[in-house]
């Protein structure tokens, strides 16, 4: 199943870190979503665009994960060439993982 199935996600930035949020629909699937979207598992997703660590945070009185990625905007919205400088559409990326 595609991670979308079951959760939604946000984005934010600052510089050329990004951080996604990753937020169960219904809060049986936090505990799935816990073991199978681990940091490495979100690094690798992510391998093309990030090229520093992915930290992950707990949340589970929203039944969410939020994912801190260093290294991930090109250099950040003042320097980045991107079409996608803030990373928004980072959020609809991580929507499509196979768990």
């Amino acid at each position: 199943m595609k991670l979308w199935e079951i959760a939604h996600s946000r984005t934010g930035d600052k510089g050329n870190i990004s951080n996604v949020s990753l937020i169960a629909y219904d809060a049986k699937d936090y505990e799935m979503l816990k073991e199978k979207v681990t940091p490495e598992r979100v690094k690798e997703h992510f391998k093309s665009m990030v090229h520093g660590d992915v930290v992950r945070y707990e949340l589970p009185n929203i039944h969410a994960l939020n994912f801190v990625m260093y290294a991930a905007l090109g250099g950040g919205v003042t320097r980045s060439l991107s079409v996608d400088m803030h990373g928004k559409g980072l959020s609809s990326y991580l929507l499509d993982l196979e768990i």
